[in-house]
């Protein structure tokens, strides 16, 4: 009997958790319905909205649209469907508005599903819905599937019309998620298509060319493509490659020299043009210890195989004949004769238009010419650098300042370094790469009173020098990710990788990044 009694008791618990369980589910299934048990960071928008040239109005409230025409409503958004922000603008370029949902549905998938999916999870998941307005009907156009990201806002971005219109409508979708992060989609024929809006750089050290490097070189065919041959994928893999060319050129063998008054074969310029990178900083000490000549024979080179050569400027009438090549490879920019006069550069590279700057501490006592004032960028005029950092924030959407700077052989910052530092800091420098000190020392994310953030390398080394031992570590490579944010463009990822330096038994100089 007593067995009988818990028999009993022990179903009737069951049933009364059944019963709860059926209770709650109903429960559930009406708040889901209400969309109630929605993520809490959704910000539930609502207003009104008219739409172009077909003059509807839009009423988004309670996560629900309507459109009205002539006060008639002649559209309600589905009920299983929660509408968190509405757009009217034209996605794809024919001129006349779409209607863009950013919305939740139960379930990651429409009607067609991918062919690995068996079953739709019923759970609310982020989408986006396009409809058309066609003849006072509101028509589907397209629907996506689950987004995949947390999208907190969107927006429509200027872009331009389809091939041959002159539509100034806005095109782009902008989709901003929880981390202010912003990726951009174009239409493409039947849906979106995301735009890579994320630049990568890899930026190198002083390629500091000591004679024993360039004998090596010019004894064994002539070639210093050794120099880059294990650091190739590094190059090619960031969309855009930096390397600090400390020495400066000369096309006369009689001037081929080694410190202090370095003169450096112009078939290393050869190889930093094979590796592949995309620019070459110049303003650095040893700049001019071939003077007029080297700052010219460096700069005519680097001008006529469309690597962007920052830091020098060898115009002026005292140069005769010896002028950079007439091309000017960087983009769809044109100079003028006021940008030829500027002490920055702008590229421009997957639609982000980068203000470069490159200055030296000095010049080993060197004097620039009067009558060229900036034939090497000098940290000399602190308004003036200042104005000018202003000027190309105004025309461009980041700054980079690379500079050479510090204390030579010191792993630790220097008052010069952190007085400069917080100059580029309070005019709204975006990036600062430091070279000169020959070792590495600290980088890090500075931010000032207004939340603008700088990321300074204090200095990133040698790329390549000579030094007696067999393998040693004096430089690294800064890599860093500019991408699109609710608040313009910043960096979004950065590091630095160690290079060892590596003297072969041979002679010849290699380098490699550091084993983990």
């Amino acid at each position: 009997m007593k067995n009988e009694y818990h028999i009993k008791k022990i179903l009737v618990t069951i049933m009364a958790l059944a019963c709860v369980g059926a209770v709650f589910g109903l429960a559930g299934d009406i708040l889901c319905a209400k969309g109630i048990l929605l993520p809490k960071w959704v910000q539930w928008e609502s207003g009104t909205y008219y739409a172009s040239p077909v003059s509807c109005q839009i009423e988004l409230t309670h996560k629900s649209v309507s459109i009205l025409h002539d006060g008639d409503v002649i559209w309600t958004s589905p009920d299983e469907v929660k509408v968190q922000q509405v757009l009217s603008c034209d996605i794809d370029g024919d001129e006349d508005d779409e209607l863009v949902l950013l919305c939740w549905k139960k379930g990651r998938f429409g009607s067609y599903k991918p062919f690995w999916v068996e079953k739709d999870a019923p759970v609310w998941s982020q989408h986006v819905f396009v409809y058309e307005y066609e003849a006072g009907e509101i028509v589907p156009k397209w629907m996506s599937s689950y987004l995949g990201q947390n999208v907190s806002h969107i927006e429509a971005g200027e872009g331009k019309g389809k091939e041959g219109a002159e539509s100034a409508f806005p095109i782009r979708l902008l989709l901003t998620d929880t981390e202010g992060l912003i990726t951009s989609w174009i239409w493409d024929s039947w849906g979106f298509k995301k735009e890579d809006t994320e630049v990568s750089f890899a930026v190198f050290g002083d390629n500091l060319i000591h004679e024993s490097i360039y004998t090596y070189g010019l004894h064994h065919g002539g070639s210093f493509d050794f120099l880059f041959e294990n650091v190739k994928d590094l190059i090619s893999d960031s969309d855009i490659s930096v390397i600090n060319q400390e020495t400066p050129f000369t096309d006369n063998p009689s001037l081929y020299s080694d410190y202090p008054r370095f003169g450096t074969p112009l078939s290393v310029g050869q190889a930093i043009a094979d590796a592949g990178f995309d620019l070459v900083t110049c303003a650095t000490n040893h700049a001019l210890d071939q003077g007029e000549h080297g700052i010219c024979v460096t700069k005519d080179f680097f001008d006529s195989r469309n690597i962007l050569c920052l830091g020098i400027d060898p115009k002026g009438d005292s140069l005769g004949d010896c002028r950079p090549c007439d091309a000017y490879p960087y983009g769809d920019i044109s100079p003028t004769d006021e940008q030829s006069r500027q002490t920055y550069d702008i590229l421009e590279k997957k639609g982000i238009r980068f203000a470069l700057f490159n200055y030296s501490y000095g010049t080993n006592g060197i004097k620039i010419p009067e009558d060229n004032p900036h034939m090497v960028h000098l940290l000399d005029r602190e308004e003036e650098i200042k104005s000018d950092i202003k000027q190309a924030k105004a025309e461009t959407d980041f700054v980079i300042v690379f500079v050479h700077w510090g204390t030579e052989n010191s792993s630790q910052t220097d008052e010069f370094q952190q007085k400069w530092a917080q100059i580029f800091l309070g005019s709204g420098v975006d990036v600062v790469i430091g070279t000169h000190p020959h070792v590495l020392q600290p980088f890090e994310m500075l931010t000032d009173g207004n939340g603008h953030q700088m990321l300074v390398y204090y200095s990133i080394g040698n790329f390549v020098s000579a030094q007696p031992e067999k393998s040693c570590v004096k430089g690294g490579v800064a890599r860093f990710t500019v991408s699109l944010s609710s608040a313009g463009y910043k960096v979004t990822d950065y590091t630095l990788l160690p290079l060892t330096i590596i003297r072969e038994d041979d002679g010849r100089y290699t380098v490699k990044p550091k084993a983990p």
